[in-house]
């Protein structure tokens, strides 16, 4: 459970990233926030992206603790 929680974190601060530095019409059709042809950053989806992967890294320390 603890690799799987470190996994998904460090997905979800790729998805921060791309949010923050690629513009919504560069992204994936797949991706939310894609806007055909837009120049505008999603920063509020960086955002919840890098709260979901800090809550997954949270995760994964309580996990690993030792009892």
């Amino acid at each position: 459970m603890k690799f799987v929680a470190i996994v998904l974190g460090v997905a979800l601060l790729a998805v921060a990233a791309a949010s923050f530095l690629v513009p919504a019409g560069s992204l994936p059709d797949f991706v939310p926030g894609f806007e055909a042809g837009s120049d505008r950053i999603h920063s509020k989806h960086g955002l919840a992206a890098l709260a979901a992967a800090a809550v997954m890294f949270g995760f994964a320390w309580w996990r690993g603790r030792t009892a």
